[in-house]
């Protein structure tokens, strides 16, 4: 069998170009002892995925050049040397950008069809939905009665953050997002108390109008002007947590920090980092909590769904555009 897997050939300087990259044929790999073979069904494609691409140490290694890349998948498993994993199994992984994956079992995690759609597994259900449940109760401290407000918040993470949020209480959740389409998407599905399109104006004047009392967590997924207005935004004892930031990944020279931060002087506040990698302990609670949400409606989600392996890059290139709405995947 030929595998059809993206290689990176060159590291891209600012935005990338489809010359950093190829789509390869490769013979699929047969698996050896304590391996399986899987088909992937549904790729994962994420902002995360931009930082990989460069050289630049970090907390994850960077993509080898002239090698496939990785990222979240979930797959049937066509041959397995392993116990415990049979064909026909479906399993989660990160051997995607690529048709078919040979991996270590124990690299496996099973889940179930049945269940929920395979392609959940990949957000709502999966690294995103926890990155959202974590970051919010666990970085940023919720607690019942807060104000939140979420950039991004019509992507896969920050969606979940601000319904998360009202489920659990919150006095008053903020989204901004790029478009109007977004914006009343947040309001009239997601249940936002309010939403800005931040293309509209200064982030900060359109933030004071939607939240007058100020914030109490900030979940920032953008970064720039959204974290000097949240910032200035912050109540005492206001709490954020950095979980990406998009606006600055594809500069070629470093941005410029906040010019306010010490405004956290008099407020006391606290900004911490974020990397769902730390907090896996949380995966029972999250699940055993948020299923049910799904199960019922109570949490809604959208997904972009793109069709095709060979269209895994432009699906890429797409959430760093802020194409998509909710998880952005690729339906191989």
């Amino acid at each position: 069998m030929l595998n059809r897997e993206w290689h990176l050939l060159s590291r891209p300087v600012g935005w990338p170009k489809t010359e950093d990259f190829a789509l390869v044929e490769a013979e699929v790999r047969q698996p050896g002892e304590g391996q399986v073979l899987v088909r992937n069904k549904y790729l994962s494609v994420d902002p995360y995925m931009r930082g990989r691409m460069s050289a630049a140490k970090s907390y994850t290694a960077p993509f080898e050049l002239g090698k496939v890349m990785q990222g979240g998948a979930v797959g049937e498993v066509i041959e397995s040397n392993a116990e415990g994993i049979a064909p026909g199994d479906h399993v989660l992984h990160f051997g995607g950008w690529r048709e078919y994956a040979t991996f270590d079992a124990k690299q496996a995690v099973k889940v179930d069809a049945g269940a929920a759609p395979l392609s959940t597994y990949l957000g709502v259900l999966g690294m995103t939905g926890l990155t959202a449940y974590a970051g919010l109760l666990r970085t940023g401290a919720f607690k019942e009665g807060d104000s939140v407000f979420v950039s991004g918040a019509a992507g896969a993470v920050g969606s979940q953050v601000g319904q998360i949020a009202k489920l659990k209480g919150a006095s008053r959740v903020i989204g901004s997002a790029g478009s109007d389409e977004k914006v009343k998407l947040l309001v009239e599905e997601y249940g936002f108390d309010a939403a800005f399109n931040y293309k509209t104006g200064k982030v900060s004047d359109l933030l004071h109008e939607a939240a007058p009392d100020g914030v109490d967590v900030y979940f920032d997924n953008v970064g720039g002007e959204h974290l000097e207005a949240a910032i200035g935004a912050l109540n005492l004892g206001g709490r954020i947590a950095v979980c990406g930031m998009i606006s600055v990944y594809n500069n070629t020279e470093p941005a410029p920090g906040p010019r306010n931060l010490a405004r956290l002087i008099q407020t006391r506040g606290r900004i911490e980092g974020l990397l769902v990698g730390d907090h896996y302990d949380l995966q029972p609670e999250f699940v055993a909590e948020v299923a049910p949400w799904i199960a019922s409606g109570a949490l809604k989600y959208r997904e972009t769904v793109t069709e095709g392996v060979e269209n895994t890059l432009e699906a890429f290139l797409g959430v760093l555009r802020g194409d998509n709405i909710g998880k952005a995947v690729v339906k191989v």
